[in-house]
């Protein structure tokens, strides 16, 4: 069983790698990166201060923080304010990052679709659920692995919180 999910794990990261650089080549089409997209995406529902955008990214503050001033910078983002934290100003995307994620989705949509072609649903389906519990599994070994070795315990994944695990 450990070799199976050593196996599955070396292909999660080739699908990784092979879905990032579709990724990057979708948003690079709008004139953006795919860090770009995935933060004008996480706060394209509602605006987030950069620290829990970041940690639902599962990505440090800092990276975060530097890819939304660019994104402020270029018109595509602005920041306003918080009312619950004077010092942490919310993230949100202007009409212009709006359409351009608009964009960018649609791109998505369209290779999503060629991607899957001769995959049942029913089986992206199952995919989907086992990774799922994978993630959670393995969540909570690190969360134990951590706590056994004096670590704070980390920030869940957006799956994991999401689900209410």
């Amino acid at each position: 069983m450990a070799d199976e999910l050593a196996l599955l794990v070396a292909d999660v990261y080739e699908a990784a790698g092979a879905l990032r650089r579709a990724g990057e080549a979708l948003a690079a089409a709008e004139g953006q990166t795919q860090a770009r997209w995935q933060l004008m995406s996480a706060v394209s529902e509602q605006p987030l201060p950069v620290a829990r955008a970041a940690r639902r990214l599962g990505i440090t503050r800092q990276g975060v923080q530097r890819i939304a001033n660019d994104l402020v910078r270029d018109g595509l983002a602005e920041y306003l304010d918080n009312p619950d934290h004077r010092t942490s100003p919310l993230l949100a995307l202007t009409a212009v990052g709006h359409r351009t994620l608009d964009a960018i989705t649609a791109r998505a949509a369209t290779a999503h679709r060629v991607m899957a072609e001769g995959i049942a649903g029913s089986d992206l389906a199952t995919v989907r659920e086992m990774l799922r519990r994978l993630t959670r599994q393995t969540d909570d070994w690190a969360d134990t692995a951590g706590q056994a070795h004096g670590a704070r315990p980390k920030a869940r994944t957006a799956t994991t919180r999401e689900e209410g695990a």
